[in-house]
């Protein structure tokens, strides 16, 4: 499988994507095991507050596993190891969050992350990540306003990424 991995962005792209939002990144080496990963290595891992990511691991699924986290409240963040749970509604809008960020995300893009989605195999019903996300969406979208996740009537959407704890 040929996706994009971590360690082909420019340093600490990752970290300032998601450091605003109060979740830990912690790069572990490639011998490590990764704790929390739900798909196992080198897919990202999800334990409490912090996302656990080698130089291996896939940028879609760091993306993934991060957007799962935004997407909780604190009760379920404070329960939080390896699967992240939530409803089939709840996993598109992951997978749509997961696309907005990816165009925020220096060295990456929307298109690379619809891309390397089709590559490890995510299944969407109109065939394609790309085509899902134009054409398919509507219950993603809508749960992502619900939660204040995004905004505004009119795609793109800027996704609203909530404040890190003080």
């Amino acid at each position: 499988m040929n996706v994009t991995r971590c360690d082909a962005l420019p340093d600490g792209a990752l970290a300032a994507l998601l450091g605003r939002s109060g979740l830990e990144l912690a790069w572990l080496a490639e011998a490590d095991a990764i704790p929390g990963s739900y798909w196992g290595e080198p897919e990202a891992g999800l334990v409490g507050r912090r996302l656990y990511v080698r130089r291996d691991t896939p940028v879609h699924s760091a993306l993934h596993e991060a957007c799962h986290w935004l997407c909780m409240d604190e009760a379920r963040r404070a329960g939080l190891h390896t699967d992240a749970g939530g409803t089939d509604t709840e996993e598109n809008a992951v997978c749509y969050l997961q696309c907005l960020l990816a165009e925020q995300l220096a060295g990456y893009s929307r298109a690379q992350a619809f891309a390397d989605m089709d590559a490890w195999g995510y299944t969407f019903i109109l065939g394609s990540a790309a085509a899902w996300f134009v054409g398919d969406s509507d219950d993603a979208i809508g749960w992502l306003r619900q939660h204040g996740l995004i905004g505004g009537d009119t795609a793109p959407f800027t996704p609203t990424l909530p404040p890190a704890a003080g």
